[in-house]
């Protein structure tokens, strides 16, 4: 249910609604957006009645219910699209966001050095994993704690502000403790505790699309996250497992146009672990920013073929500043812009 204010209602008005809401044992979110506030009524059982009595309060516009199952990520709740701050970088604003960097963090002369190709290229946030989850657990499951005091190393040299996997409730506090914000990855879509817990951590979530999720399943994962009070969530569609065995997962574009008309989230496209596959990487990334996504998430290595992880399908430095042009030209097109780094200058 929302209860829309109206246009000039006080915030003496809306603080009134908010504890009639509360008194009921209901959760009550706010959206405020430059003409009008809407009230968010969230929780179970709705009494009957519940229309009739918040009709009554002074301010109070409409009241009207929702059938959606998710409705803190819906449109209907809140009616502005969503604009994350982390740090100096705006997600969901004008400007197309480049993360890149290397699957996992490997060593701090790696790391850096990633950090500042991709920096010089146009990225404007690092990626890195110091926490892998690997399908073989005989595969590098990254450098812990270690990797995360080297990814802040190289945010320290670069500004960049760093995103990285987290994987238990027990790793979010050491996690938090170096991260701008917190990956969940496939394998952890719909790890609801998980998810409760990270949203406690009061930084911004990027959710990844797990491997079957359906659109709804994946808005209402961003609800667990939402209704703990963190309303920072980003959705990163990574490609869905099909019978189709030429590229590592099948990158679902269409999926950015239709979340985007279901949710107010921002949505971002990560065609590497998508293709799975080098050559592909740079058409899926295009595709991606033709089809509206509001960034892009980008694996780039020193030297991919010797990658302790998913070298295959990252791309080399040159590779990565041969696309970012390629990005630009195309965000252009639909109206957004990337943010000029040095190797961009004259695009």
């Amino acid at each position: 249910m929302i209860v829309v204010m109206a246009r000039g209602s006080t915030r003496e008005q809306v603080n009134d609604v908010v504890a009639r809401v509360r008194g009921l044992g209901l959760d009550a979110h706010l959206s405020e957006g430059e003409e009008r506030t809407i009230v968010g009524v969230v929780g179970a059982p709705l009494p009957p009645t519940l229309d009739e009595m918040l009709e009554v309060h002074a301010g109070v516009e409409q009241v009207v219910r929702i059938t959606k199952k998710y409705k803190l990520s819906g449109w209907d709740f809140h009616p502005q699209k969503t604009r994350i701050r982390v740090r100096d970088v705006v997600i969901g604003g004008d400007d197309l966001v480049i993360i890149a960097g290397p699957c996992s963090v490997e060593g701090e002369e790696q790391t850096v050095e990633t950090a500042r190709a991709v920096k010089a290229a146009g990225a404007t946030m690092l990626r890195g994993g110091a926490y892998k989850p690997r399908t073989s657990p005989y595969e590098f499951r990254g450098m812990g704690r270690r990797g995360l005091e080297i990814l802040a190393r190289a945010r320290e040299e670069t500004g960049l502000p760093i995103i990285t996997e987290v994987m238990t409730p027990a790793d979010i506090a050491q996690v938090g403790d170096f991260a701008d914000v917190f990956q969940i990855g496939a394998r952890n879509a719909q790890n609801y505790l998980l998810l409760e817990e990270v949203a406690k951590a009061g930084k911004p979530v990027m959710l990844k699309r797990g491997l079957s999720m359906m659109l709804e399943e994946w808005l209402l994962a961003a609800e667990y996250v939402m209704a703990q009070g963190n309303p920072d969530v980003i959705l990163c569609e990574r490609g869905i497992r099909t019978f189709e065995p030429s590229t590592r997962n099948t990158l679902d574009v269409s999926s950015v146009p239709v979340i985007q008309g279901m949710s107010h989230l921002p949505v971002f496209v990560d065609p590497s672990h998508a293709a799975g596959k080098r050559a592909l990487v740079p058409a899926l990334a295009l595709a991606g920013v033709a089809a509206g996504a509001d960034g892009l998430m980008i694996e780039v290595h020193p030297s991919p073929d010797h990658a302790l992880s998913d070298g295959a399908q990252s791309l080399t430095f040159p590779e990565f500043a041969a696309l970012t042009p390629r990005i630009a030209r195309v965000a252009g097109a639909v109206g957004r812009r990337l943010p000029v780094g040095e190797a961009l200058a004259a695009v």
